[in-house]
């Protein structure tokens, strides 16, 4: 008899432990969130931003190969397959979208309705213009939130001046496309406008008309601007070689491409956007209401970065009073 309780006693105990593994998430007794990363296309920028998401959400708790599963997907520019993407995610279920520009961050919300997943969103310029959301601040109806990388173009255009005094006319490559790009567009426009000085434009379908829409502003334009338009970064080489072999000083808006032989720019590291994004995914992972409740925020850190050797072979010299306020300076 004393045998026969001793087995009953292991036998409850095993189905104790049985019911609460399930419970508990598993091995190691912790749960594992799935993760969907949406990138639009590949440059770097955006692969700085994909980085800093990861990293940020490490630093929150979230380790990917511990109690983080991620499945990355870059789509390169493909719109179909930008949709296919999100909507393999839903069908995945993971816990969270995470889309980094505004082409697949409208493909994650508009798969993701009528589920309960949320989509959180990185490096998108204008999240209320491209309807993504209604509120900045207030979204209740809306499963969704993220890091915007919206810039003042009003300074760029100021610190365009500051380095090409006489500027009359500024050039600008811009895929219509792309409704930040569009929104960046008006911005420089208007801010353009209360100096007069006049916008030229030039539009691109694809990375492979940068060089043909570059080439169509030699002669017409004192100096060359571009917002974060994913479609010129992509093929920014092209424009930086007709800048260059043109004497057409180059400003572009983000650090990346200051290291790539832009001039000079008011922007954010995006590694730093990306980072940003990562703590936000991780307070939606632990909302109740997932991203309703969580606020839209805007980039916060912004610095200067400089490249004298690109100003140099583009024909102007960067004043003495910009160099000293740079928090980046690129020589060769």
């Amino acid at each position: 008899m004393k045998k026969k309780r001793l087995s009953m006693a292991l036998i409850s105990i095993c189905l104790v432990l049985t019911l609460a593994v399930p419970l508990l998430g598993g091995c190691g007794g912790a749960a594992v969130y799935k993760v969907g990363i949406s990138q639009i296309v590949t440059h770097p920028a955006l692969d700085a931003t994909r980085e800093g998401i990861i990293d940020g959400l490490a630093e929150k708790g979230y380790v990917e190969g511990d109690n983080l599963e991620i499945d990355y997907q870059n789509s390169e520019g493909d719109m179909s397959l930008t949709a296919t993407i999100a909507q393999q995610f839903v069908s995945d279920k993971v816990d969270v979208i995470v889309s980094i520009a505004t082409p697949n961050s409208l493909a994650a919300i508009n798969a993701a309705k009528g589920t309960d997943i949320p989509v959180v969103f990185s490096a998108v310029t204008d999240p209320i213009g491209s309807g993504m959301v209604t509120d900045w601040d207030e979204h209740p109806n809306e499963n969704v939130t993220g890091v915007s990388d919206m810039i003042v173009v009003s300074d760029d255009v100021e610190l365009i001046t500051q380095i090409v005094p006489n500027v009359e006319k500024i050039g600008t490559l811009y895929n219509a496309g792309e409704a930040n790009s569009v929104f960046l567009t008006s911005k420089l426009i208007e801010a353009c406008d209360a100096l007069g000085i006049e916008v030229v434009e030039q539009t691109v379908s694809t990375s492979a008309d940068v060089l043909a829409a570059a080439n169509a502003l030699v002669g017409q334009v004192d100096a060359i601007w571009v917002g974060t338009d994913n479609t010129v970064v992509s093929g920014l080489e092209a424009l930086i070689g007709v800048c260059e072999e043109n004497q057409i000083p180059f400003f572009p808006s983000d650090e990346p491409s200051i290291e790539r032989g832009g001039i000079a720019a008011y922007g954010f590291d995006y590694y730093d956007i990306g980072v940003q994004t990562g703590y936000m995914v991780a307070r939606v992972l632990e909302a109740a209401d997932g991203a309703v409740s969580i606020p839209v925020e805007k980039g916060e850190i912004i610095s200067l970065s400089v490249n004298t050797a690109a100003a140099a072979r583009m024909g102007v010299t960067i004043p003495q009073s910009l160099l000293d306020v740079a928090v980046t300076t690129y020589e060769e």
